[in-house]
């Protein structure tokens, strides 16, 4: 049986590329140079490699994942593309806080069923985030074929009550795609 708490997808980027543009998305979040970014269960860096592209020399990329071999990827796509703003942490996002009140944006995507105690990881992102920060969770909906099983994934109000929770308020939810959606919150 698989452990799907520990089971990490192997995507084709390609593919991804033209259905999650990940430079887009980002921008449109607001994103921008200069800023500090947290990927948390980043994988093998889908969105942390073009945060680093977009945020630049003067900002900074942080890209936490479980999985060693995927953030060793990560890190080996970094260095091809020249990109050295990326600090990377195998661990979980429950027991890790890369610094307090740095980030500009705490980013998820396609993870927080994932974690054991996903409350937690969301209070560890508002330690993280500055006053003026965003949380941004980009999430499996709940229904069709793609993805995690149905039982495991978090529906848009669940996830809006684990923000309330946490400290955060939603600010926008938005239907992504058929399979997608994203939430935008600010510390409340």
């Amino acid at each position: 049986m698989i452990d799907w708490h520990k089971h990490h997808f192997c995507y084709d980027e390609e593919k991804r590329r033209k259905k999650q543009n990940p430079e887009k998305l980002l921008i449109g979040q607001g994103l921008s140079g200069g800023m500090v970014f947290m990927d948390i269960g980043a994988n093998d860096g889908f969105f942390a490699i073009s945060a680093a592209g977009i945020v630049g020399e003067k900002g900074r990329v942080y890209a936490l994942d479980v999985n060693r071999e995927a953030v060793e990827r990560l890190m080996e796509k970094a260095k091809l593309q020249g990109l050295t703003n990326i600090s990377t942490v195998v661990g979980e996002a429950e027991k890790i806080v890369f610094c307090k009140t740095c980030a500009d944006m705490v980013f998820y995507a396609n993870v927080l069923h994932d974690f054991t105690d996903p409350l937690k990881a969301l209070r560890n992102a508002k330690l993280m985030l500055k006053q003026d920060g965003k949380l941004v969770d980009f999430d499996w909906k709940k229904k069709g074929p793609l993805g995690p099983p149905l039982k495991i994934r978090l529906s848009e109000e669940e996830v809006i009550k684990l923000l309330e929770q946490a400290g955060f308020t939603a600010i926008k939810t938005q239907d992504f795609s058929d399979d997608h959606y994203l939430i935008s919150a600010a510390s409340s």
